[in-house]
């Protein structure tokens, strides 16, 4: 019995230690295999910039208590045949202060190509109004990238989740 009391407790303390975590994760080998050392656009290319409103958390029940969600972030290259360029990703949160950028270097993208930026649950960071800015280029004949977010919650048998689209500001 007292074997069974010591290992309960050696397992009790061994689950209570807190582990560092990341909250924000993308591998990082993804954006180096695919980030540029220079990349300087023509005339032949067009740039420009993107919103996406991303929620890290939403209200529920009343506007003093919130419910937190993953964000999935997804940079995608529609074009069946041309690179996109992707210079900047820089998360903001309610109050637009900048939370973080994902990469110092522009990135491409292959056609139908998509990478995603995933915001961990426990990250609150964002809060309700949290939202990203994209800087892009493409060449003046290929498809404007597109950037979503879905949102997903799951707690017992109740599920939440939504998407959001970028809206192209510039």
């Amino acid at each position: 019995m007292k074997y069974f009391l010591y290992l309960f407790l050696f397992g009790f303390v061994l689950s209570s230690c807190k582990q560092e975590q990341e909250y924000s994760s993308i591998d990082p080998i993804n954006w180096e295999k695919r980030m540029l050392n220079s990349f300087t656009p023509d005339s032949t290319f067009e740039n420009g910039e993107t919103y996406l409103s991303v929620y890290s958390e939403i209200y529920s029940l009343s506007e003093h208590r919130t419910h937190d969600l993953t964000a999935t972030i997804s940079l995608r290259n529609i074009s069946p045949a041309d690179s996109v360029y992707i210079h900047s990703a820089i998360y903001y949160d309610t109050h637009g202060n900048k939370i973080r950028s994902y990469f110092e270097n522009p990135i491409y993208l292959l056609p139908f190509e998509t990478v995603e930026i995933v915001i961990d649950e426990a990250d609150e960071t964002g809060g309700t109004g949290g939202n990203f800015h994209f800087q892009w280029s493409k060449k003046l004949n290929v498809p404007a990238p597109l950037f979503e977010a879905v949102m997903i919650s799951t707690s017992g048998q109740q599920g939440v989740s939504f998407v959001t689209v970028g809206k192209k500001i510039n």
